[in-house]
């Protein structure tokens, strides 16, 4: 008997009614209003939701083939199919309960809002929205809690016409609670799955939007990372993560761990698609002086760089020190590189990248415990009153005291460390600043300069491991550090398979460099073709 998850199989399976999707897809079906199921039908004419690109959505709304409402219906069906039953992936944490009359008034327009318009989009659960949703990050301590404001990003996704679907799961505080936590659990969405074996983890911390976006359960989605937690979950899950210049997306109104390295992102299934959504998300914003620089620097548009021969006549520096030798990882990484010189790219192999790694790791983790004690007090004094918790000291406390459900697999010792730490204004912090940033942004700047590079490549991760709640992460390759501590552009992108886990490859450079990123990515997309759907097997396909 077959052990995938077909189209066929989740239709049988999508008899509406749980609790996730009981406000809206059940609707569609008992109103008598079009039945989203034929999206999933298989004549030539009519429209999949399996890979539909933005492209493809626009398309079907433009042409009156489907709706807003239609699609809205069919995503929430798809998601109670195959999240809230059968494979289980846990991915998506809540459903916006105003989704079907928020399509109903897109449907209404008589022009197009934005790019896109009618276009489903997901969000992490620690980007705040102002309506019905709650922003909790995935914490039991800040349930039922609803922003004072929608967030800089929910805000420009409303306004290009996005259909904001609900929120996704998340490692929980974006996994800055634990030194040995499982990615993709938060307590109140649990164990999120990788949806290509389902005993492999999502990676983290936007573990849920990744999966999400890959297992098409919505179009888009948002991530936010302050070290590998747009590109890991990308490249774990096979799809295509964005993450961005520090400064060029505003963080007003997403839930911090760091204000030098946090920054919002897209999560898509092609190049394609996140650009579109890059150049959404992109903008100044008064409320986040750090983005001041995006006015100018930044675009509205990344389109443009969508070009075929975009490797032609680049120069590349091969980045090899990130991992202990992996044959798998090797094979990927040299087919790659092999792409990339027949697509007329000159690589420069190897260059030295990583011999400070672990100076620079160090610097980073005491910048990263003083600015998360800071943010994180100033943005639930912020939530008001009303609010359970006010403070870091009162999260370690709600935890102790709500231990079982909480901490049921690991406790919170970065929460407890960051407590211990004082103000931004200590030399040790301050020094700590300037040692990364001088490790981190000398170490770009500098190799790039000397060869004259458009850009680094490395993998960005290995194949994804078995999750494991008793000993937690079992991380074995990583080349975030440098573009996260920098706050330097950083893109994944599919670079195939080991034993039908997705493996992806890193593009990253000097600030404001997406423009360069982009083209080099959707080239490299381009000639590859990685992207395959996930099977929802319940395992690896490792020979016996």
């Amino acid at each position: 008997m077959s052990t995938e998850f077909g189209r066929r199989d989740f239709l049988r399976r999508s008899v509406l009614g749980s609790t996730l999707v009981a406000s809206a897809a059940s609707e569609s079906v008992l109103d008598g209003s079009r039945e989203p199921k034929r999206l999933y039908s298989e004549p030539d004419n009519v429209l999949e939701l399996e890979e539909a690109s933005i492209a493809d959505l626009r398309s079907a709304i433009s042409s009156e083939r489907e709706t807003v409402r239609s699609l809205a219906a069919a995503y929430a069906e798809r998601i109670d199919a195959v999240d809230g039953r059968g494979p289980t992936l846990r991915s998506v944490i809540e459903i916006n309960p105003d989704v079907l009359n928020i399509a109903e008034a897109l449907d209404r327009d008589e022009t197009l809002r934005g790019p896109l318009h009618g276009v489903p989009v997901l969000l992490k659960d620690n980007i705040g929205t102002n309506d019905r949703m709650t922003t909790t990050a995935g914490s039991l301590a800040l349930e039922g809690s609803v922003s004072p404001n929608d967030s800089f990003v929910a805000a420009r996704l409303r306004e290009s016409g996005a259909l904001l679907l609900g929120k996704a799961n998340l490692s929980e505080w974006a996994n800055f609670r634990s030194t040995r936590s499982s990615s993709g659990w938060s307590a109140r969405g649990g164990q999120c799955k990788n949806p290509y074996a389902l005993d492999r983890n999502p990676c983290g911390s936007s573990s849920g939007s990744a999966v999400a976006v890959s297992a098409n359960l919505v179009a888009l989605a948002i991530g936010t990372e302050t070290d590998g937690s747009i590109v890991c979950p990308s490249s774990a899950n096979g799809i295509v993560g964005i993450k961005p210049t520090v400064g060029l997306v505003s963080r007003a109104g997403i839930i911090p761990i760091s204000r030098s390295q946090d920054t919002a992102g897209p999560m898509a299934r092609s190049v394609g698609d996140a650009a579109v959504l890059l150049g959404v998300l992109a903008g100044p914003d008064p409320t986040d002086p750090v983005t001041m620089e995006s006015g100018t620097r930044g675009l509205t548009d990344y389109t443009p760089f969508l070009v075929s021969d975009g490797l032609s006549r680049t120069r590349i520096g091969v980045a090899r020190g990130f991992y202990s030798p992996h044959e798998g990882v090797d094979r990927l990484f040299n087919e790659a590189l092999n792409a990339m010189r027949e697509g007329g790219a000159t690589l420069i192999d190897p260059i030295d990248l990583a011999r400070t790694d672990r100076a620079l790791g160090l610097a980073e983790n005491e910048v990263l415990l003083y600015e998360f004690k800071a943010g994180i007090n100033a943005y639930l004094r912020a939530l008001g009153s009303d609010a359970p918790v006010r403070s870091l000291l009162d999260l370690i406390r709600f935890n102790r005291n709500n231990a079982s459900v909480e901490m049921p697999y690991f406790q919170q010792e970065r929460f407890e460390a960051a407590q211990a730490k004082g103000s931004l204004s200590e030399p040790s912090y301050l020094d700590a600043l300037t040692t990364a940033r001088r490790l981190s942004r000398d170490g770009i700047d500098r190799i790039m300069r000397d060869h004259r590079l458009d850009a680094i490549v490395a993998p960005t991760g290995g194949p994804a491991w078995v999750t494991d709640l008793v000993n937690g992460d079992h991380f074995s390759i990583s080349s975030s550090r440098y573009a996260a501590v920098a706050g330097y552009p950083n893109i994944s992108v599919p670079a195939g398979f080991i034993f039908g886990l997705p493996v992806g490859l890193s593009f990253f450079g000097r600030a404001w460099s997406e423009p360069t990123l982009i083209q080099i990515a959707y080239s490299f997309e381009q000639m590859t073709k990685h992207r395959r759907r996930p099977r929802f097997l319940p395992r690896a396909e490792v020979p016996a």
